[in-house]
């Protein structure tokens, strides 16, 4: 089981996460890209690969706009699961 980052663990992953923030306990970021598609293909991108991780977002779509918040319910906090995951978003957010 993974175990939660401490404050200044995550503060410093923080630091090299462009977009994302600490909210309410959890890595939040907003994406927004050129429409629908876009969008839905940016989802279906990030859910093959949280599948094959077994780490999947809590996250919303409308239209042109991806909503992600990333937890490790299971360890009660954010690990470098989450960061690791938010990452890679970031990676497949880049046009």
């Amino acid at each position: 089981m993974s175990t939660p980052l401490a404050p200044d663990a995550l503060e410093a992953a923080l630091a090299d996460l462009d977009g994302w923030e600490h909210r309410e306990g959890k890595l939040h970021r907003e994406f927004r890209f050129a429409d629908f598609v876009a969008a839905f293909g940016f989802m279906s991108r990030v859910a093959l690969l949280a599948e094959k991780r077994d780490h999947h977002p809590e996250w919303s779509n409308v239209y042109a706009r991806v909503v992600v918040d990333l937890v490790t319910h299971d360890a009660g906090g954010i690990t470098e699961k989450d960061v690791e995951l938010a990452a890679a978003m970031n990676r497949l957010a880049e046009p």
